[in-house]
């Protein structure tokens, strides 16, 4: 029976199969039947095509990345569902990165680039304060201090200075969980609930400070001073991003330095997050003004892209010092041989690049701590046929900033993956015990002040004679025991970032 019925089973779905394929007819004629044909894929989201072409064409780990490679799609339908897969332009473009966070910590995308550009000209939402999120211990409490104040912003007006703490935001307690939408989110007005430290406590104080977020365009060169060391003239320069349209600003600063006759520059890039490639060829050639023409550094590409360089225009690949600025004013030249530079952990990229690209010519003396470990450079993609901005798609304004090569000096040193070490590490130590590095927010000092910690070390290189600050010592100002959590300029658009211009002759 099983069988039987088993039989008439397969009869019956045979039959049925039949029936799809023909209609047969009692004069046993045959009709074919149309079939239709499969609806090709529709893209849900056109920002998606531009993330993947954008990065399939330039970026500096492409061919490390399986889901770039040129040959990945068999069809466009394969492609679409590909990118189908993914719900936003954001999640896209950090799957694509090459071990992201790891490897690649600096490639971003932004859906606004008007915001971006602006960021490029010194520009952001910003109030002028300056300021690093820590916290004591492992509670979720954390609280801010202030590192500098910029000059000619909301806070500058306002009673406010370095070294001075902030606990609460809008009468909250700033948390793990709550601080970047109290002090980074929407609101462009705030209230600072200002705080003490006493015996290892903070505490509310009293005092309150109202804060208002504009379209600011902050100043890069926040201090050009001269200082008389002990008969030795030193300029003290704290320039705070490389922005091509302050160039003029920072010449005419070399240019006053030069003319009040110093002989030691302390350039203090400790607050310095990068900016455009430009300028830090720009300073690096006034510092010197010797090696005009010679090697600065070198860029390094895809093999898509430094292959076409190689076998077309292998100058492309070259960054040399200069004599002008971009447009071609003349720049002032101290023609130093050597340079002592503050860093700390906030010294990125550009800021890297001038003390690596001036290594192999002159004495560069690093003082502070390591460098945060950024040798790549990006480059402002939009969606065009060239990825520029003329005829950029007008539905959005997606932009991406991915990594597209990475620099090395004349002597071919790159990679400097935890950053570049200084010659003499600032310390202090803690309440606890131990020797901690950087900025000891108990004694901080004045910017720009002899008695600074880091400036006084450079001074007491400069003269040879010990200064009233010793850090590190037992009888210094004791420290915290303290974890970073970030930093204002993390959530600026440029970030730690190096840039260039998009060249679209390639």
């Amino acid at each position: 029976m099983k069988i039987e019925k088993l039989s008439s089973n397969l009869l019956l779905i045979l039959c049925i199969t039949s029936l799809l394929l023909v209609n047969c007819s009692k004069d046993n004629s045959v009709q074919e039947v149309e079939v239709e044909e499969p609806k090709p894929v529709v893209l849900n989201n056109e920002v998606n095509d531009f993330v993947w072409l954008g990065l399939n064409e330039i970026y500096l780990w492409k061919d490390d990345v399986p889901n770039l490679a040129d040959n990945k799609f068999s069809s466009l339908d394969d492609y679409y569902t590909f990118l189908n897969g993914y719900d936003t332009p954001e999640i896209l473009f950090d799957a694509l990165l090459y071990q992201k966070d790891v490897v690649d910590k600096f490639s971003y995308i932004v859906d606004d680039y008007v915001t971006l550009e602006n960021s490029f000209e010194g520009t952001t939402k910003s109030n002028g304060l300056d300021f690093q999120l820590v916290r004591l211990g492992n509670s979720n409490d954390i609280f801010g201090y202030v590192r500098y104040v910029a000059n000619n912003s909301d806070a500058a007006s306002k009673s406010i200075a370095r070294g001075e703490f902030f606990l609460e935001v809008n009468g909250q307690q700033l948390t793990i969980n709550n601080y970047i939408d109290l002090l980074f989110g929407t609101n462009n007005t705030y209230t600072l609930g200002m705080a003490d430290i006493t015996n290892n406590t903070i505490a509310l104080n009293g005092k309150t400070v109202d804060l208002t977020k504009t379209d600011f365009t902050e100043d890069p060169i926040l201090i050009n001073k001269v200082i008389d060391a002990n008969g030795t003239k030193v300029g003290y320069l704290m320039y705070n991003q490389f922005i091509a349209n302050f160039d003029t600003a920072l010449n005419e600063a070399m240019a006053l330095l030069k003319s009040e006759g110093i002989s030691e520059l302390v350039l203090d890039l400790r607050y310095n997050p990068g900016g455009r490639v430009s300028s830090a060829i720009i300073l690096s050639s006034m510092i010197t003004g010797q090696f005009t023409g010679q090697i600065f550094s070198k860029e390094k590409w895809n093999s898509k892209y430094q292959n076409y360089f190689e076998n077309n225009d292998p100058e492309r690949l070259i960054n040399r010092f200069t004599d002008k600025l971009l447009d071609d004013t003349p720049i002032t030249k101290l023609n130093l041989n050597k340079v002592y530079i503050l860093t700390t952990s906030g010294s990125a990229s550009a800021s890297e690049l001038v003390i690596n690209g001036l290594k192999p010519y002159i004495d560069v003396v690093q003082i502070g701590t390591a460098t945060t470990g950024k040798y790549t450079a990006s480059v402002t993609l939009y969606d065009s046929n060239n990825f520029s901005k003329e005829n950029a798609n007008p539905n959005h304004k997606y932009a991406m900033q991915p990594l597209v090569f990475k620099s090395a000096n004349a002597n071919n040193v790159s990679d400097y993956y935890d950053g570049l070490p200084p010659d003499y590490l600032i310390t202090y130590q803690t309440s606890s015990g131990v020797v901690a590095e950087g900025e000891n927010i108990l004694d901080l000092g004045v910017l720009g002040d002899e008695n600074e910690p880091f400036l006084a070390k450079a001074l007491s290189l400069i003269t040879g004679t010990t200064t009233k600050t010793i850090t590190g010592k037992p009888d210094s100002i004791k420290g915290l025991d303290l974890t970073t959590i970030a930093d204002s300029k993390d959530f600026t658009p440029l970030g730690k970032g190096m840039y260039i211009e998009l060249n679209t002759n390639k």
